[in-house]
Parts: C-alpha cells; structure tokens; sequence
C-alpha cells in the first residue's frame, strides 16, 4: 500500500511540474512603440508577422503607434520581434528601422520629420 502511495505522489508531482513547465513557455502579449505612420504601415506590418514563427496576432494602431503583439514564448520573443519590424524599416521601441528598407517606405510611411514625408 505504501508504494501505491509513493507511486501516485510521484505521478502527481510529476503532472504538476510539466503543467508548471507548459504555461511558462505560453502566449504571451506585449506592445511595442513604432515608427509606423498610416494605414499602409498597418498593413505591411501586420501582415510580415503574420509570417513570423511563433506570432498568434498583430494589431498595429496607427493613432497610438503601438503594435500589439501575442506570441508564444517558446518559438520566438521580443528580440526577434523586434528584429522583424526593423527590417522593414521600422523603429520599434530602442531599436532603429534599418535604413536601406526606410528609404524603400512609400512617402507617407516616412516619419514627420523627414522632408520625404507626405501626409496621406
């Protein structure tokens, strides 16, 4: 009776260190200031991260320039999150939008300080 006892204890303990292990690496969301100007910035990123592995959704708000963003922790995280939206020329947060891809960004995408910028 005593190692039924030690058996289930064991099992049990086991069952919760995996549960314990399973919501760590979960979903996660988290929102990120960007550079993003209109509508066609919305698009375009939403759109890249649709592609990125581990990315649940996006939703940028061009109003507020924040980028919403839900994603499984354990396939990718903020670095490379980040890193995706820079390529497009993008800042995000502390990171600056490579430059080469910024110059690509129709006028109305650029930011308002740029003299190439045109209101859409």
């Amino acid at each position: 009776m005593k190692t039924l006892k030690t058996i289930v204890l064991s099992f049990l303990l086991f069952s919760f260190g995996l549960f314990g292990c399973a919501q760590t690496a979960g979903t996660v969301e988290k929102t990120f200031k960007t550079s993003g100007q209109c509508g066609m910035c919305k698009d375009r990123i939403e759109k890249m991260l649709a592609y990125e592995k581990g990315i649940v959704s996006s939703d940028f708000n061009v109003e507020t320039k924040e980028l919403t963003v839900k994603y499984k922790s354990n396939k990718t995280n903020e670095a490379e999150i980040k890193k995706a939206v820079s390529k497009l020329g993008y800042d995000i947060d502390d990171v600056m939008g490579d430059q080469v891809a910024y110059e690509k960004l129709p006028p109305c995408c650029k930011k308002p300080s740029d003299p190439n910028h045109v209101k859409h």
